[in-house]
């Protein structure tokens, strides 16, 4: 079922977040590397995350018989979603993004101690 929904509140916050294609584990998610250049990277994972905590919370106060949309990536294209399927992986990477940006705070603590 295809459709373009006009006005949800939640579609705004899902078209910003990459919502990962439903065979992608998250060990084949790309490798934290150092670099000099971290902090730019942790600010961008720092929006990223408050992105993501909104839509976790959009997704958890939405009344049970409420639609949720999935947009594809790269096109204005949206499929009707699970909303509580959605909810789960929203949380997950919500987990991840944070489990990487704490990764990232240790390596600047450990930068700084040496």
């Amino acid at each position: 079922m295809l459709a373009v929904p006009s006005g949800p509140s939640i579609l705004r916050f899902l078209r910003w977040v990459e919502m990962p294609n439903r065979g992608t584990r998250p060990e084949d998610s790309p490798v934290l590397i150092p670099t000099d250049n971290s902090t730019p990277h942790k600010e961008d994972l720092s929006s990223k995350i408050k992105e993501q905590k909104i839509v976790v919370d959009e997704l958890s106060n939405l009344k049970k018989n409420r639609k949720v949309y999935r947009q594809q990536q790269n096109s204005n294209i949206f499929f009707l979603a699970d909303r509580t399927e959605m909810l789960s992986e929203s949380k997950s990477i919500l987990d991840e993004l944070k489990k990487e940006y704490q990764e990232i705070e240790n390596l600047e603590k450990t930068k700084i101690k040496k």
